[in-house]
């Protein structure tokens, strides 16, 4: 990789880079867990994002993997509702309702999701378009259907179906 003269530039790319291999890791790994290809457990973390959207959050699309799930939303601000939420504290609230559910029907208890999660500002409507793009074709670029519209554990809010 070479490096130009804006260092914001190189770590926004090199972050890109991270991510991008992180992602095909996880979409080819088959060790560990793999909770999420039962419907009944993948069907929990879904009503739990559909449960936020219009309250705090404005639900753009998911795409919810066998190991994982990539998520993009708007919070509300300040003029949307009268006490915003922070990320940190949405994503904990969706990760603590849905471990706490998913758990119940596996009959276990403890972690379910792991503590990380990776967040990115979208600054423009390009920017969007890629990403939901991006989000969506997770898996066709996992093998594990032809067109991203085949996916059943994805979503995308209906104004943004011109996309796919």
């Amino acid at each position: 990789m070479l490096f130009s003269k804006n260092k914001k530039e190189d770590l926004d790319q090199l972050g890109k880079i991270i991510f991008a291999k992180k992602d095909k890791f996880l979409d080819n790994y088959s060790g560990g867990k793999h909770y999420l290809k039962s419907d009944s457990l993948a069907k929990i973390v879904a009503d739990t994002l559909h449960f936020w959207d219009g309250k705090c959050l404005e639900l753009f699309a998911y795409c919810i993997m066998s190991n994982h799930v990539h998520v993009v939303l708007r919070l509300f601000d300040d003029t949307e509702i009268d006490t915003p939420p922070y990320l940190q504290e949405i994503m904990h609230s969706i990760k603590r309702f849905s471990a706490r559910e998913c758990n119940k029907l596996l009959g276990e208890t403890g972690k379910f999701w792991q503590d990380e999660s990776y967040d990115r500002l979208i600054r423009d409507d390009k920017e969007l378009d890629r990403i939901l793009i991006y989000v969506l074709n997770n898996p066709v670029k996992a093998n594990l259907c032809k067109q991203m519209e085949d996916w059943k554990w994805s979503y995308i809010k209906d104004i943004y179906n011109n996309i796919m």
